[in-house]
């Protein structure tokens, strides 16, 4: 199965080993795992990877989107070096009202030798 990220690899090798809980070695690649873990519906690995500060007590996942194409489109910092990083993006989905996208500015930081997700504009 090719990974829902995009990235052209076998979800074996892409984003399932980060799933697993293996560290992304930069806010891109923590991104790409998300989205993957949303088109995947892994609620479980999305409250991991959130930052604890910022962490949702529940996610409860639409059942009904279909996440199925993530562009990335700038990023800014993010490295295995950084602490922080920012990640520009638009995910496209499909629902039973139609399609859509979702168009946001992601931050990043690194904390512990991971990545987490903090917020997003």
């Amino acid at each position: 199965m090719r990974c829902p990220c995009l990235s052209g690899l076998p979800l074996a090798e892409c984003c399932a080993p980060l799933h697993a809980g293996a560290p992304a070695p930069t806010a891109e690649r923590l991104m790409r795992s998300r989205f993957s873990a949303f088109a995947l519906g892994d609620a479980a690995y999305l409250l991991a990877s959130h930052h604890a500060s910022t962490r949702p007590a529940p996610l409860t996942l639409d059942a009904e989107l279909r996440w199925y194409r993530l562009d990335i489109l700038r990023t800014e910092r993010g490295g295995p070096l950084d602490r922080e990083g920012r990640v520009e993006f638009e995910a496209f989905f499909r629902s039973p009202e139609g399609g859509g996208s979702q168009h946001e500015t992601s931050r990043f930081v690194r904390e512990g030798g991971h990545w987490f997700y903090v917020d997003g504009v």
